[in-house]
C-alpha cells in the first residue's frame, strides 16, 4: 500500500486530467492497460474518476486530493503540531545538533536547522552537542532556503534580564574576558560589556593584567547602573566565601607573641601585608627595623618568606597586626653601658623638621638635636639651614634617659661660647659693624657675629631726626655701624647706639637757634596737630596751628618756605618750637610800641607849655590832635 502511494505521489496527474479532456469518458480498462506500466495500471484500478459535469476545475495543475476538506484540515493541523511556529526578528530555544572549526548547526524544532559562526560562542569554548542555546531568526529563508539564526543578538536583548536576575539571586554565571582597561578588564557578559576591576580579579594583588585576557572565568554581578548601563563584576567574590571559612579557622588559632612563617603579598608605603596560608596580615612600616625605614621595599621583597611575630588581632574585623623587628633585641637595650652626657658622639641626619634634626647614632637609636643647640644664634631658624638628611655629624649628648630611650644633642657645644670672653671682644664705646637682623616697634636687632645680637633703640639711631618706626632709617640685611654702649653678660644683652659715632650736635644747635632767632624752613609734614619743619642742618622743628597763619591771614601749607622764629629750644628734650606768625607779629608789635612812645612823649611836652599858651599854640596843638588821630585811625 505504501509502493502505491509512492507511485500515486510521483505520477503526474496532469497527464491523466489531458487525457479526460481530450475523451470526455472515463479512462477505459484498454486504455489503461495500453499507456501505463502493470503496476500503475494495479493502483490505478482503486480510482473513481469523476463525470465531466462534476469535474473540479481548481484542481487543474495540481496533485490530485483524495481528501475531503476536513480530512485534509485534520491532517493539516497534526502536520503542524510537529513543526515549530516561529517568526522572524524573535528570540528561541534550540540546541546544537552539530558543529565544526567554522559554524554551529542548531535545532530550533523549525522544518530545517538554523546555522551560527562559531565566534559567537566564543565566550564559551565548553560548547558540545547537546547544550541548549538561544537564538534569534534574522530571516526564516534565505535565497538558498537556509534558515538564519544569531546568538549573539539573542544574548544582547535578553542580557539585561539575565544580569539583573543573576545580581538578584547571586547567580555564578560566565563571562569571556576581551580586553584589558585603565584598572581592570573589559568581559563580555551575555554580549554585555561589564567592568572586572583588578582589585576583583583574585584575593591576591594580580602583577600583569595580560595573562587573563582571552579567558573564560566564572564571575558574580556585584553592581549594575541602569542608568549609565553599566555592569561590575567580580571574581573575587567567589572564592571570598571559601576564604572567609579558612580565615575563621585560623584566627580562631591565634595568639599575641606567636611566631608564624608567611610570604610578602603585597608591599605598600605604609606597610607589607603577609599571607599567613588564608589570612593577611599587615606589618606596618614602623614595625620592621627598629631603624629608620623610608620605604618597606628596602626592607623585605615580593614572595620573601619571613618569620613573623603577631602583635595583635580583631575577631571581628579579621585584622591581624605583625612585627618584624619584634623578633630582635631593641638596639638600646645593647647601647654602650659606658656611654654618657658631655659624650661627643658621630650620626646620620635621618630625619629633618623645622625644630630640629634626629641623628641616628645606631640602628634603632637616635638623638634630637633642638635647632636651638645647632646655633649659639639667639635668632631661632629652621634646621634645614643648617643640615641635610644624610649629612654625617659629631655631636655632644646634653641629655641621656635610658629608660624612656631618649636622647638629646648638641652641635654648637664644639665650638666656644662667644659670650665667654665677651668684654674682651665688645669692650664699652668699641664701634663695630653689624648686620640688621629684625626689627621692632621700639628699636633694632643686629648681629655682629654667630650667637652675638644686640639692640639699637629707636632713640639712639640718629641725633636730629624724628624716626616713628626703624624702617624708616635702615632696612633688614643692611650694615650698620654701632657703638657699644652697655654689656648684660648674664642675660646675653648689647645696647648698642648708631648715632654715638658722632659728636653731639645739639651743643652746637643750642647756639644757632637761639630764641627769638630766625631761619628759613619748609614745611615737611603737616597734620591737625601742627607742622613738622625742615630747619637748616637737618634739623626739625614743630609748630602749632596758630603758629602757621600768615600775615594775609591764610594758613600755611607743605612744601611751602617760610621764615620761623624760634620761641623754645631743649636740649635734652631735643626739640625746637617754631612760629611763623611770630616773625610779622613781633614787627607788629614794634611799630605800635614805638607810635606809642612818640605819643606820650608830645602829650609830655604840651603839658610842660600849657601855661605858655598862645594862638599860635593853639594852632601847633590842633595840628598834633590831628596828627594823633590820623596815628590812631591807621593803627
Amino acid at each position: 500500500m505504501a509502493k502505491k502511494e509512492e507511485l500515486l505521489e510521483n505520477v503526474a496527474l496532469s497527464q491523466y486530467e489531458e487525457e479526460l479532456e481530450l475523451k470526455g469518458n472515463p479512462l477505459e480498462e484498454d486504455l489503461i492497460e495500453e499507456d501505463l506500466d502493470e503496476e500503475v495500471v494495479d493502483v490505478l484500478k482503486y480510482v473513481t474518476f469523476e463525470k465531466p459535469e462534476d469535474f473540479n476545475w481548481d484542481n487543474v495543475g495540481k496533485k490530485y486530493e483524495s481528501y475531503s476538506k476536513d480530512e485534509k484540515a485534520s491532517l493539516e493541523a497534526k502536520y503542524d503540531k510537529t513543526l515549530s511556529t516561529i517568526e522572524e526578528n524573535a528570540v528561541v530555544d534550540g540546541h546544537v545538533v552539530a558543529m565544526n572549526k567554522r559554524e554551529v548547526v542548531v535545532n530550533i524544532g523549525y522544518k530545517s536547522e538554523g546555522i551560527i559562526n562559531i565566534n559567537e560562542f566564543r565566550y564559551n569554548p565548553d560548547l558540545k552537542i547537546g547544550d541548549p542555546v538561544e537564538a534569534y531568526v534574522e530571516s526564516q529563508e534565505d535565497r538558498t532556503g537556509q534558515l538564519l539564526l544569531s546568538h549573539k543578538k539573542a544574548r544582547a536583548l535578553r542580557s539585561w534580564d539575565r544580569v539583573n536576575s543573576a545580581l538578584e539571586n547571586s547567580e555564578i554565571i560566565k563571562g569571556f574576558i576581551k580586553c584589558r582597561t585603565k584598572g581592570g578588564m573589559i568581559v563580555d557578559v551575555f554580549g554585555i560589556e561589564a567592568f572586572l576591576p583588578g582589585s576583583q580579579i583574585d584575593v591576591k594583588p594580580i602583577r600583569d593584567y595580560d595573562v587573563f585576557v582571552g579567558k573564560t572565568m566564572e564571575f558574580k554581578v556585584v553592581k549594575i547602573n541602569h542608568e549609565f548601563k553599566n555592569v561590575v563584576v567580580s571574581h573575587k567574590a567567589l572564592i571570598e566565601a571559601e576564604l572567609e571559612l579558612q580565615k575563621q579557622e585560623i584566627i580562631a588559632k591565634l595568639e599575641k607573641g606567636q611566631v608564624l612563617e608567611g610570604t610578602v603579598k603585597n608591599i605598600t608605603s605604609y606597610g607589607v601585608f603577609i599571607d599567613l596560608g588564608g589570612v593577611d596580615g599587615l606589618i606596618h612600616i614602623t614595625d620592621l627595623s627598629w631603624g629608620r625605614v623610608t620605604h618597606p621595599e628596602e626592607i623585605v621583597q615580593l614572595d620573601q618568606k619571613l618569620n613573623v611575630v603577631i602583635l595583635d588581632f580583631d575577631n571581628e574585623k579579621k585584622r591581624i597586626a605583625l612585627g618584624l623587628k619584634q623578633l630582635t633585641p631593641h638596639p638600646w637595650d645593647s647601647l654602650n653601658t659606658d656611654l654618657k652626657v658631655e659624650d661627643v658622639v658621630k650620626g646620620k641626619v635621618v630625619v629633618l623638621a623645622d625644630y630640629g634634626a634626629f641623628i641616628e647614632i645606631s640602628a634603632g637609636v637616635e638623638g634630637l638635636i633642638h635647632v636651638s643647640e645647632m646655633s649659639w644664634s639667639q635668632h631661632l631658624r629652621s634646621a634645614q639651614e643648617f643640615l641635610k638628611v644624610g649629612d654625617i655629624v659629631e655631636a655632644k649628648i646634653l641629655t641621656l634617659d635610658r629608660e624612656e630611650r631618649k636622647m638629646s644633642l648638641g652641635i654648637k657645644q664644639l665650638k666656644p661660647d662667644p659670650w665667654e670672653k665677651i668684654e674682651e671682644r665688645y669692650p664699652t664705646a668699641s664701634k663695630h659693624n653689624a648686620i640688621v637682623r629684625n626689627f621692632t616697634s621700639f628699636g633694632v636687632f643686629v648681629e655682629l657675629e654667630e650667637g652675638v645680637d644686640g639692640l639699637i633703640h629707636i632713640s639712639d639711631l640718629s641725633w636730629t631726626k624724628k624716626i616713628k618706626h626703624p624702617a624708616e632709617f635702615t632696612s633688614i640685611g643692611a650694615e650698620i655701624q654701632v657703638s657699644v654702649l652697655e654689656i648684660d653678660k648674664e642675660n646675653r644683652r648689647l645696647s648698642l647706639g648708631h648715632k654715638q659715632l658722632e659728636e653731639n650736635p645739639w651743643d652746637v644747635f643750642e647756639t644757632i637757634f637761639s630764641v627769638d632767632s630766625v631761619h628759613e624752613g619748609t614745611i615737611v609734614e603737616l597734620s591737625d596737630k601742627g607742622a613738622v619743619i625742615s630747619l637748616p642742618y637737618g634739623v626739625e622743628g614743630f609748630a602749632t596751628p596758630r603758629h602757621l597763619v600768615k600775615e594775609d591771614k591764610s594758613n600755611a601749607k607743605v612744601e611751602e618756605k617760610l621764615d620761623f622764629k624760634v620761641i623754645e629750644f631743649s636740649k635734652e628734650g631735643k626739640k625746637i618750637i617754631v612760629s611763623h606768625s611770630r616773625v610779622f607779629e613781633d614787627v607788629q608789635r614794634a611799630e605800635s610800641q614805638a607810635t606809642k612812645t612818640k605819643t606820650e612823649k608830645a602829650v609830655k611836652n604840651m603839658k610842660d607849655k600849657l601855661e605858655k599858651t598862645t594862638l599860635g599854640d593853639i594852632s601847633e596843638l590842633a595840628a598834633l590832635k590831628s596828627e594823633m588821630e590820623e596815628s590812631e585811625k591807621n593803627k
